[in-house]
């Protein structure tokens, strides 16, 4: 083979690599684009298929209870939830001497209402209930109990005015099979005084608007009530 023979073998296989290379790049481009957009549609599937889930705060009897009731979405049959009281606000241990520590400071239910310990399911602390099962349509109720006032605390009236008619907050967690879980927080109104609320809640626990409604027959005791799609774990 000559020399010009050689410079020009030389040439095209130099200009193969290179149209190789760039094939490379645009079919590895291609499937990170092709990932990319199947990433959005499992998001957004996941969005529309997020359970909503209606809580109601009631002691209209006296006994109080929260009712917890799958609305849908329809393609979802069943869905595994488990409830968890959110404390009033963060709070760690104080350096000052005699101040409860930061392991007392997480056994107590900063709250007006903790769930009745070893009943329904719940733990001894009364913070959370063991994961249930509810199919669409369905509902069940977890029996509550105003918080105790820590052995720290001034007294246990302090307690009670501090906290008397507060919000219960809550963490729900659900989860489905073939789908990521599900978290979203709701604010229930316990003030003897209200006469029912309902809205929506968008992931994060942000209200987004709401209608206030009146259940018949409402007296005394109030009720609170709000429903809401849960939300993806802090990603959504």
């Amino acid at each position: 083979m000559g020399t010009i023979d050689t410079s020009i073998a030389a040439a095209a296989a130099l200009f193969s690599a290179a149209a190789g290379l760039a094939a490379y790049k645009t079919a590895k481009e291609a499937n990170r684009t092709s990932g990319a957009m199947a990433q959005i549609e499992r998001d957004r599937w996941h969005t529309e298929m997020t359970p909503q889930v209606q809580l109601s705060f009631d002691n209209a009897s006296g006994a109080p209870h929260v009712v917890v009731k799958f609305l849908g979405p329809a393609p979802l049959t069943q869905i595994e939830t488990v409830l968890r009281i959110r404390d009033d606000r963060e709070r760690g241990s104080s350096q000052v001497g005699g101040a409860p520590t930061a392991p007392q400071v997480a056994d107590v239910v900063w709250g007006p209402y903790r769930f009745r310990p070893g009943v329904d399911g719940a733990d001894p602390l009364g913070r959370a209930v063991a994961p249930f099962v509810l199919v669409h349509r369905g509902h069940t109720r977890f029996a509550l109990e105003p918080t105790p006032a820590p052995s720290w605390y001034p007294s246990a009236q302090v307690w009670h005015d501090d906290y008397d008619g507060t919000k219960l907050r809550l963490w729900v967690e659900c989860s489905a099979q073939g789908h990521k879980p599900w978290i979203l927080s709701a604010d229930l109104t316990t003030a003897t005084n209200s006469s029912g609320l309902a809205a929506i809640a968008q992931a994060g626990g942000q209200n987004c608007g709401g209608q206030l409604t009146t259940r018949p027959g409402q007296t005394g005791h109030g009720t609170g009530e709000r429903s809401f799609p849960v939300a993806e774990d802090r990603t959504v």
